[in-house]
């Protein structure tokens, strides 16, 4: 019931319910169609605080109900008030269970729930072998977003001579995308044999992911005097020519020194449109991540340098084995995580992170 929450929950709810009310104050508004940035964002909030507030009012209720059977219970018979008694456990047993999904959701919202994703994934420290791992792990996420029904879309892709991946960048649209995917950025180890190994060593090599929130073309003002803008010839493995116009798009921000190119499509205005979502959402980040380090001097970023020792994950393909170093949980079922099993990972990062903090740290 709402009795069970702390003073603290209480008050966090007291607030977030007259946010609400000032949130849907605010959508009615026929005004608000003219600031879609502040359009886009009352519409996040709003829908992020329905939930609390049906939940809210479904334990009012309840408590109502509760209130009205022990009353009636004063003057009913022995029976009744037998029946009532049952009522009553079982009615403040329900509230008691939403208060708990109550208190979960009184945790602060992660900002870029709801976003579309940017990931990237390069090969790092081992070679061609990193390369050819960083497309073992494409082709995971790839089946791991068709098992959850989300959409990808490829943005920029640079294939190795060996049939690997040096770098590829892709969008991926689904409603808790973000949530989901949030916790694969870093480097990811491998141990294995490498096809290019010829006398049977075990190899170890790694791959970066870096996972960003698509940002809303109206939340990133983007100066137009900021952009160095450069195009120039597509070029695949090796270095070699694979177009003969100028399609390809280098899009260098001058304040900030991001860099972003884009030579996956034959036109240059789609690469360029390209180039320009990716550094939207790397400007995004850049802010979010400033924000943060207000709050706390440890923040660490995703990847590092790429180097084996930063690594989240290892992946052991002769004891078919996956370990995520954050939590220390180990699977012995490699061959289905890449084949896109990876909920149950991915949940318990989750509710590592919903236990952390729901105790604060």
């Amino acid at each position: 019931m709402i009795g069970d929450l702390s003073e603290q929950d209480l008050a966090r709810l007291t607030e977030l319910q007259n946010e609400y009310k000032d949130v849907m104050s605010r959508l009615a508004s026929p005004d608000i169609f003219s600031d879609q940035r502040q359009y886009l964002e009352l519409s996040r909030r709003r829908k992020s605080l329905e939930a609390i507030v049906a939940i809210t009012d479904e334990i009012g209720k309840i408590e109502g109900d509760i209130a009205a059977a022990k009353e009636l219970m004063e003057t009913a018979s022995h029976s009744e008030k037998e029946l009532l008694r049952s009522e009553v456990a079982s009615e403040e047993g329900r509230a008691s269970e939403l208060a708990g999904s109550l208190k979960n959701l009184l945790i602060p919202d992660d900002p870029n729930a709801g976003r579309n994703v940017i990931v990237t994934i390069r090969g790092a420290e081992g070679g061609e072998e990193a390369n050819l791992f960083a497309k073992d792990l494409f082709d995971m996420y790839l089946r791991y977003m068709d098992r959850r029904g989300y959409k990808a879309q490829i943005m920029e892709i640079q294939n190795s001579d060996l049939g690997g991946l040096a770098d590829v960048t892709f969008q991926v649209k689904g409603e808790d995308a973000w949530v989901r995917l949030k916790h694969e950025g870093g480097v990811h180890r491998v141990q294995r044999v490498p096809v290019t190994e010829s006398q049977g060593r075990l190899h170890t090599s790694s791959a970066a992911v870096t996972v960003l929130p698509e940002a809303d073309e109206v939340e990133v003002d983007i100066d137009p005097n900021d952009l160095q803008i450069d195009v120039y010839r597509s070029t695949g493995p090796g270095g070699q020519s694979v177009n003969t116009t100028d399609s390809a798009v280098r899009i260098t921000h001058i304040p900030s020194g991001l860099v972003v190119a884009m030579q996956d499509e034959k036109s240059q205005i789609q690469n360029r449109a390209k180039a320009l979502l990716v550094l939207r959402s790397r400007l995004l980040k850049l802010e979010q991540d400033r924000l943060q380090e207000e709050l706390s001097s440890k923040r660490r970023s995703q990847v590092g340098t790429g180097g084996r020792s930063e690594k989240i994950r290892t992946y052991n393909f002769k004891e078919n084995r996956v370990t995520d170093h954050r939590i220390g949980l180990t699977l012995y079922k490699l061959d289905k995580f890449l084949a896109g099993e990876m909920d149950e990972m991915i949940d318990a990062l989750l509710a590592d992170e919903r236990a952390k903090q729901l105790s604060g740290d």
